[in-house]
């Protein structure tokens, strides 16, 4: 009898050994960083496939996209379109679909994202160690170069034509397509929870192993330390955001964010401190990020409010966040220095 008890325990031991370890092969969690796009990229993977190995196809993607169209690496594809000693060039498929992507956000806001801002990007030098407020001349004459309508795409071809002196800027929607290819990359190789962030742009892939929302964190515009203000609850989603806090130069005490506007030539200005956009694909949310903080309040409301699948958070200057919708089923306020306001009649909803 004592001997079948001995027994008895024992399996049971072995069995609560073996749930143990399924449960926490389930809930194993791998992640890496690295300096890539400009920033720091970091990839957190969930689940009993994940693999240490699963990093190096992860950063060649990254590496190898951010070496087609990087304005800073002088043999990307990029490169040699803003060299303007042809203009006629046959791309790469990543870096044709990037810029169909921003060429497509360029008419959608009537340029005021335009992917052919390069001129001005440079001039201003903004996040860099020559950053400057320029001349109201050397504005004027960079202004002139700026018009996405002065190139052309063929898709049968693979072939961009542009005007003499248009150069391109992808800062404003490559993250998004990259993010975008990781996660193709982790479905196909059957790592279905994870989350992906280049810099602040985030994109989770699946849920959480046990089926669980992610909880991701939405930045204070005014704290420089990466505070939150609030929490989106969501399951396979990007949010994306753009911001006053990102970049920016200093000069006799006035500051200038790196959101530039290619209208006037100087950052963008107005009530707006910072808006997240909530959507499927992080290149939307990438796009529409710049768009809509470009836009303003009431404007950038009406015109998410407008799209299928796409929301937004809005953080103005005076502390007062503003979301579309949607965005009220999964956000929650967690600072009390803002206030939730209702966009229709403008009372606290706190």
């Amino acid at each position: 009898m004592k001997k079948r008890i001995l027994l008895l325990v024992v399996f049971i031991l072995v069995v609560l050994v073996g749930c143990s370890n399924i449960i926490n092969q389930k809930n194993q969690k791998i992640s890496d960083e690295t300096f890539l796009l400009g920033t720091l990229v970091k990839v957190t993977i969930y689940g009993e496939n994940a693999d240490e190995e699963d990093f190096e196809g992860i950063f060649k993607i990254i590496s190898d996209i951010e070496s087609k169209v990087s304005r800073n690496i002088s043999t990307s594809e990029i490169s040699k379109i803003n060299s303007n000693e042809i203009q006629e060039i046959k791309l790469s498929e990543d870096t044709f679909n990037i810029i169909k992507k921003g060429l497509y956000y360029s008419k959608l806001s009537e340029g005021r994202f335009d992917i052919t801002i390069a001129p001005l990007v440079s001039l201003w030098g903004i996040g860099t160690k020559d950053a400057r407020v320029p001349e109201e001349k050397e504005i004027k004459d960079a202004l002139k170069k700026i018009n996405y309508k002065n190139l052309f795409l063929d898709e049968e071809n693979l072939t961009i034509y542009l005007k003499k002196d248009t150069q391109i800027d992808l800062g404003g929607i490559a993250k998004g397509y990259v993010a975008d290819k990781v996660s193709e990359y982790l479905k196909q190789n059957k790592l279905e929870h994870a989350i992906i962030n280049l810099g602040g742009n985030i994109l989770t892939v699946g849920n959480k192993p046990n089926g669980d929302s992610w909880k991701i964190g939405i930045r204070d515009p005014f704290n420089t330390r990466g505070r939150e203000i609030g929490v989106a609850t969501i399951g396979q989603k990007s949010l994306v955001t753009s911001g006053i806090y990102e970049r920016y130069l200093e000069e006799d005490g006035v500051k200038y964010h790196h959101i530039l506007d290619p209208y006037t030539g100087y950052p963008v200005e107005n009530e707006l401190a910072g808006v997240t956009i909530i959507s499927d694909y992080s290149v939307d949310g990438d796009g529409l990020s710049t768009v809509i903080f470009s836009m303003g309040l009431e404007e950038g409301y009406k015109f998410v409010e407008d799209m299928e699948n796409v929301d937004a958070v809005f953080i103005t200057k005076e502390k007062e966040v503003y979301v579309t919708s949607q965005a009220e089923k999964i956000f929650r306020l967690t600072d009390t220095n803002f206030k939730l306001k209702d966009f229709t009649n403008g009372i606290d909803k706190n």
